[in-house]
């Protein structure tokens, strides 16, 4: 799994990098260019085939520089450039100043208030190197600069011939005014809902940004390009807590030998609601079955009992009316995790929570699960380290109300509160795993472990907004940790199982058919 890094961290790698002698902040600006004008052609291969005309906002920091070292590497490839500063040039970072002044050898630097001015103008390519992830607050001359970058697509006339059809929109490391830790906008009074710019492409340097990932910045950042500049081979500063993208999953985990058993392969119990209400529960026992779970029971109530049996064949069934009935069920050791939550209902929840929490299985909680949490009197005393909650947006709320309106707050100053920083507060103050879903899905555990398993850019699954795609992920997570996987692990897998089965399926997914996808996620994967 990659890391993702924070500005901080970046800063604190290449800092790493120039103090050792491996290399001088200048090369890595030209790198960093280099590495933009290689990404655009290779997104746009008919730009490179003749000489377009190219717009340069250049602000007052290294992110400025980069912009002067592409303005010059597209000069000197016969573009046509106009460069615009942000800024006074005389209060230019050193190195920054050095690009400066080798570009005002070939161009004209114009100021920003001449951009700011014009109305429209024919280009092809349009590169947004004015803050980069190093803008750190709200200001409010922005507004105006944002929403003109927002409307360049309108605004801009392309060149006669041009292939594209449209100027091509590209951000240097991160669209600006954009937070690259937590994917937000700054608060602008005036203009709020325009605060950042908008990309094609965006081109980062080492490792891609929180911020490319979470929030608005998938949206903002178009597509996302990571470009070596040479730091992989140094050594970096230690970063610390880093945060982790969920790239795959390790095969062994799903190995099963010749001569194992069911047993082996774990046993979780799913808890079923009552008549009408048993489908969520199916889903997830499906999802724990696929998974590879050697058994799955479904713990139903006497009303249920033929509705369930009338809907399953693999997955077994075994009465469970009250909390009383699952504490001596749970005698059987066998039975190795535990789900409590989808359909069930919250007032039955509530009665059933400290009885399934004191049997200390690996144990998920989802649903109605988590809206009991919320209510019930003792809070997270009963949970421990086996459990994984799976709280979406407004079960994050109710169970975490105060980071959630951190959360809420427009932030006027980075880096901006993020929602790895909630959920990793969430984890330590619940004492277990929490998975927070969304399309930038946040794991993380009370020891500060963080993950994300974005389903953006090229992983994007918009079909997994179907009513029970949450109830498919927590009986994934029952079945993965019933086969023996820690609950960080098993939530990292889980979530990456679930993207992978909905882009596998493609438009018109429903939650049934996520379960049934996983083999043939599987067989891609070499299983």
């Amino acid at each position: 799994m990659a890391e993702l890094l924070t500005s901080a961290q970046m800063r604190a790698v290449e800092k790493a990098a120039i103090d050792s002698g491996e290399v001088t902040g200048l090369e890595l600006m030209e790198r960093a260019g280099a590495g933009v004008v290689a990404a655009v052609f290779e997104e746009w291969p008919e730009l490179a085939l003749s000489s377009y005309k190219a717009v340069v906002l250049c602000g007052p920091g290294n992110n400025g520089g980069d912009g002067f070292v592409i303005a010059r590497l597209l000069k000197q490839r016969g573009w046509e450039v106009e460069v615009f500063l942000y800024g006074d040039p005389d209060k230019l970072p050193p190195d920054a100043k050095v690009n400066y002044e080798r570009w005002g050898e070939l161009g004209e630097v114009l100021p920003f208030t001449s951009y700011s001015e014009r109305k429209t103008w024919a280009c092809s390519l349009v590169v947004d190197a004015l803050f980069g992830t190093g803008l750190t607050r709200a200001a409010p001359e922005l507004g105006e600069l944002f929403w003109n970058m927002e409307d360049m697509v309108d605004c801009f006339a392309v060149e006669p011939n041009h292939p594209l059809g449209r100027p091509a929109i590209v951000a240097v490391d991160i669209p600006s005014g954009l937070c690259a830790d937590s994917g937000r906008d700054f608060e602008i009074e005036e203009h709020w809902w325009r605060a950042s710019a908008t990309a094609h492409l965006t081109v980062s340097f080492h490792r891609a940004k929180l911020g490319h990932y979470l929030g608005e910045g998938p949206q903002k950042c178009g597509k996302l390009v990571v470009v070596d500049i040479g730091l992989s081979k140094g050594s970096p500063a230690k970063l610390d807590s880093p945060v982790k993208a969920v790239g795959t999953i390790h095969n062994a985990w799903f190995d099963k030998d010749g001569d194992s058993h069911k047993y082996i392969h774990g046993h979780p119990l799913i808890l079923s609601g009552l008549s009408g209400k048993t489908g969520a529960a199916r889903l997830s026992a499906r999802a724990a079955l696929r998974v590879g779970a050697g058994l799955v029971t479904l713990g139903t109530p006497h009303e249920a009992v033929t509705e369930v049996a009338a809907q399953i064949t693999a997955i077994m069934l075994t009465e469970i009316d009250t909390p009383e009935i699952l504490t001596r069920v749970l005698t059987d050791k066998r039975l190795n995790a535990l789900c409590i939550g989808p359909g069930f209902g919250v007032e039955r929840a509530g009665e059933f929570l400290p009885y399934a929490l004191a049997a200390k299985r690996a144990t998920v909680l989802d649903a109605d699960a988590l809206t009991a949490l919320s209510e019930s009197e003792t809070g997270f005393a009963d949970l421990h380290e086996n459990c994984v909650l799976t709280p979406h947006a407004g079960e994050f709320k109710r169970l975490f109300p105060d980071l959630a309106a951190k959360l809420a707050e427009r932030p006027s100053k980075g880096p901006a509160y993020s929602k790895v920083d909630a959920t990793r507060e969430a984890a330590k103050r619940a004492g277990c795993t929490v998975l927070f879903k969304g399309p930038d899905t946040v794991i993380a555990s009370p020891n500060g472990r963080c993950s994300i398993n974005a389903a953006v850019y090229d992983r994007a699954a918009p079909w997994l907004a179907t009513a029970g795609s949450g109830d498919v992920i927590a009986g994934l997570i029952t079945g993965l940790m019933a086969r023996g996987l820690a609950p960080h692990h098993a939530a990292e897998t889980a979530a990456w199982l679930h993207v992978e089965a909905a882009r596998s399926f493609g438009p018109g997914l429903i939650a049934e058919d996520l379960p049934e996808e996983l083999p043939k996620v599987f067989r891609a994967l070499g299983l």
